[in-house]
């Protein structure tokens, strides 16, 4: 009797497992569909609009010839932009993120800069565009690139400072021990043992913490503004191309609303290309 009523528990415990497998089965596959199906709705109509004067040509207004043109300047101001903001906020968040993995035990100041680091990445972009407005726009009196790079900076930091602490965590504290066994300093240790030992992991940081901030519009509104013409100088209101496809989604005409289209694709195609270099570095290491 009791080994029937076993059998019988089993079964039903089988029964309850197979249900809940095939009901986690069912909403993945639901996300995967609404998935192909916001990127399906995304090709059909920005792969329409999407031609080489999009790459080529700047905005042009309209009624002239080419109207509306392209966002040649937006995809360069776009990239101008990340770079600025990584030459600040990539050694910033390195360096920090070293401090947190490897000097914690002989400081007390780790533990609240890690807690600042966490409350920093959860921080609204927009609070970061307000703050970069008061800290860098009213002092200079105008929107500029600088500004634009000073707030994508400032949301890179805590990104990057707490993927480089864990990334440096996952280093056998074996390598440590060796090298001070061989006399080597602190410093040699870090920058010989550990970050070599983690470089592929360091990267896949840094790719995230591009691929966040080249997707960012509202920053961008207070402190870049956004030009409709090429500039390289980074002291005047300064183009991207998410703020470029903000006033274009806005806008009344549907030319400037399908190039609208056409330039999110852009920016999922390089934010794709982006995580796409973010697996081959996480896989590298075990190939």
């Amino acid at each position: 009797m009791d080994f029937a009523r076993m059998s019988a528990r089993d079964r039903l415990a089988g029964a309850r497992s197979r249900l809940m497998f095939g009901v986690c089965i069912a909403f993945a596959l639901c996300i995967v569909a609404l998935l192909f199906l916001v990127i399906g709705y995304l090709v059909s109509i920005g792969l329409s609009s999407l031609s080489w004067s999009f790459f080529t040509k700047d905005p042009i207004p309209q009624g002239m010839s080419g109207y509306p043109g392209g966002m040649r300047q937006a995809l360069v101001g776009t990239v101008i932009l990340v770079t600025l903001a990584s030459v600040v906020g990539l050694p910033v968040g390195m360096l920090t993120g070293i401090y947190l993995a490897e000097y914690e035990v002989a400081s007390w100041l780790a533990t609240p800069v890690r807690f600042i680091c966490d409350v920093l990445a959860g921080v609204p972009s927009i609070v970061v565009g307000i703050l970069g407005y008061e800290l860098v726009v009213v002092p200079l009196g105008h929107n500029s690139g600088w500004a634009g790079a000073a707030a994508l900076g400032f949301i890179m930091v805590p990104i990057v400072a707490r993927t480089s602490e864990e990334m440096l965590r996952l280093v056998p504290n074996s390598y440590r021990e060796a090298a001070v066994a061989l006399g080597a300093t602190k410093s040699s240790m870090i920058l010989g043992v550990v970050m070599p030992s983690a470089t592929g992991a360091l990267v896949t940081g840094v790719m995230l913490a591009i691929a966040r901030v080249a997707g960012e519009t509202a920053p961008l509104i207070f402190t870049a503004l956004g030009s409709r013409s090429l500039t390289w100088n980074p002291n005047e209101p300064f183009p991207s191309l998410t703020k470029q496809i903000f006033d274009y989604a806005e806008g009344p005409e549907r030319a400037q609303q399908h190039l609208a289209w056409a330039g999110i694709l852009v920016l999922i195609l390089l934010i794709f290309i982006v995580n796409l270099s973010v697996r081959y570095f996480i896989s590298r290491p075990r190939r």
